[in-house]
């Protein structure tokens, strides 16, 4: 025979374990820096404001490229803060990558040139703000080294 009270204690059991394994799940929001200003050179821009998009180092060429092309088929559409700092994100570590690889930066001369232009336009600024203004060079960078790539399939595969 069941107890009623066994019974209780069992589905408050398993509806309190549910909701915690619910919210454990969740991914929490990045850590905002508290200031827009960049402290170390005082001039306000924010190269990486969000640290999710902050390039990483030492990815190999075809990796770096991999994630950029990830990006080929999202728009501004949903989260346009996220589709532009990720494509601002990916050809940054592509870039950082084709000048680490073996071959030397002079193997990728186009698609480094085209990042220089970028970054020049950026003006090291990542902010949101900053890309939404240059959304057009920023995705037309990302198409003209989608491009390139695809005609040299030996550097990325």
């Amino acid at each position: 025979m069941i107890h009623k009270k066994s019974v209780r204690g069992t589905v408050l059991a398993t509806a309190v374990l549910a909701a915690l394994a619910v919210s454990c799940g969740t991914t929490p929001e990045p850590v905002r820096p508290a200031s827009g200003a960049n402290a170390s050179d005082g001039t306000g821009a924010t190269p990486y404001p969000d640290e999710a998009y902050a390039p990483s180092t030492g990815e190999k060429v075809r990796d770096a490229f991999a994630t950029l092309q990830a990006t080929l088929y999202d728009s501004c559409a949903k989260d346009c803060g996220y589709f532009l700092g990720r494509v601002n994100k990916e050809l940054q570590e592509l870039d950082r990558a084709m000048k680490d690889d073996p071959k030397g930066p002079g193997h990728f001369p186009e698609p480094i040139q085209k990042m220089t232009e970028l970054n020049k336009t950026l003006g090291g600024d990542a902010s949101f703000e900053n890309l939404k203004k240059h959304q057009k060079q920023l995705i037309a960078t990302r198409d003209f080294i989608n491009t390139w790539m695809q005609d040299h399939p030996d550097d990325y595969r």
